[in-house]
C-alpha cells in the first residue's frame, strides 16, 4: 500500500499549448506545416497502426491535406520530444463523418475504442485520445446555449463554445467523480455489483461529486448512500481522466469506521451486491472473478490494495 499507484490515463506527453488556441489563423498555419498530424475520430473510435492485437498499439494519425478541414473541431496540441511524433508537432482533432470514415478505412472492425484498446498505448497515445474523446463528447452536448437555445459556434481552436445571441462563452466541463477503497479491520477490500452487469463482475464503489462538496466529503457520503457503511480518514491516492463523457475520477483508500460492523447494505439502485474480499480469496476466485479493465483506475486501485497484478477472467476470457 505504500508503493506508488500507476495509472494509465494519468500521463500525457502533449503540450496542449494553449497560448496558440487564440491565434488569427491557426487552422491555416498548421496546415502550411507538413509536420502537423490530424487525429480523426469516428463515432469515438480511432485508427490504430499495425496489427489489431499489438501490445503496443499506436494512432493512426493522418497528414492535414489527408483530412477535410471542414471536419476540424479542436487543436489539441503539440508533442513532445521522445515518442511516435517529432517534438513539436502540432495535433489536430477531426471528427468524420460516414463517408469521410470509409474512405480513410472501410472496414468497421479496424476502428477501435479506447476502453478496449487504450491501455497499451504510449503518454503521448493515451494523452492525444482521453483529450480528443472528451472534448468530443463536450462538444455533442453544448452545441445548444443553456441560456437562450440558440446554436452555439466553435471560437478559440474548439476550446470555446460562443452563443452569439447572448455574447456567452462555454467552456469544456470535467465532471468530478470519487472512487474508493474501503478496507476494513480484517485489512479486507470492499466490492460491489450494479445490477446490470454480469454474473461475477466485481469492483470498488464509485459516485459523482455534488455541489459544493469537497472530495473528502464525497466519499463519505457515497460509500454510506452506496454501502450503508461509516467510512473515515479518506487518503488520495491518484487521479485520471474518464473521458465518457468527460469525468475526472478521483482515486481514495478509506478505512471502515471502527465502530462499525461492517454489515453491507447496498442501495438496490446503483448497487445490487457487495462483498468483503481477502486477497486469498481474490487469489482463490481471479479466474472467475470480472474486475475492472487495465483502463481503469478502478483496477489500479485494487491491485495497489493486492500488492501485485491479478490475472482475473476479465484478461483469460
Amino acid at each position: 500500500m505504500n508503493e506508488p499507484i500507476y495509472l494509465p490515463m494519468a500521463r500525457s506527453a502533449l503540450d496542449r499549448d494553449y497560448l496558440s488556441r487564440k491565434l488569427d489563423g491557426l487552422y491555416g498555419q498548421l496546415d502550411a506545416d507538413e509536420q502537423t498530424k490530424v487525429l480523426p475520430l469516428y463515432q469515438g473510435k480511432v485508427l490504430l497502426v499495425g496489427e489489431p492485437n499489438d501490445p503496443k498499439p499506436q494512432l493512426r494519425l493522418f497528414a492535414a491535406s489527408e483530412i477535410p478541414t471542414s471536419s476540424y473541431l479542436a487543436y489539441l496540441g503539440k508533442a513532445v520530444d521522445g515518442f511516435e511524433l517529432a517534438g513539436g508537432s502540432s495535433v489536430i482533432l477531426a471528427v468524420i463523418d460516414d463517408e469521410i470514415a470509409a474512405a480513410l478505412e472501410p472496414n468497421p472492425s479496424n476502428w477501435h475504442v479506447l476502453r478496449r484498446t487504450g491501455a497499451g498505448l504510449s503518454d503521448l497515445g493515451i494523452g492525444i485520445y482521453a483529450q480528443a474523446l472528451a472534448l468530443a463528447n463536450w462538444h455533442e452536448n453544448h452545441a445548444f446555449c443553456p441560456k437562450c437555445g440558440s446554436p452555439t459556434e466553435i471560437v478559440q481552436a474548439g476550446w470555446v463554445r460562443r452563443c452569439p445571441v447572448d455574447d456567452l462563452e462555454l467552456y469544456p466541463r470535467t465532471d468530478p467523480a470519487i472512487i474508493v477503497s474501503v478496507i476494513d479491520h480484517q485489512d479486507r477490500i470492499l466490492l460491489g455489483s450494479q445490477g446490470i452487469w454480469e454474473e461475477n463482475r466485481w469492483s470498488i464503489l464509485a459516485g459523482f461529486v455534488e455541489p459544493g462538496e469537497s472530495l473528502e466529503a464525497a466519499v463519505i457520503r457515497e460509500m454510506k448512500e452506496e454501502s450503508g457503511l461509516e467510512v473515515v480518514e479518506p487518503i488520495y491516492l491518484g487521479s485520471q481522466a474518464w473521458p465518457f463523457p468527460y469525468s475526472l475520477m478521483v482515486g481514495y483508500t478509506a478505512k471502515l469506521a471502527a465502530n462499525s460492523d461492517g454489515i453491507l447494505e447496498p442501495d438496490g439502485d446503483e448497487i445490487e451486491k457487495l462483498r468483503w474480499f481477502s486477497r486469498e480469496e481474490i487469489r482463490a476466485e481471479a479466474a472467475q472473478l470480472l474486475l475492472p479493465g487495465r483502463l481503469t483506475i478502478s483496477r489500479a486501485i485494487i491491485e495497489h490494495w493486492y500488492g501485485a497484478e491479478i490475472v482475473s477472467a476479465t484478461e483469460l476470457g
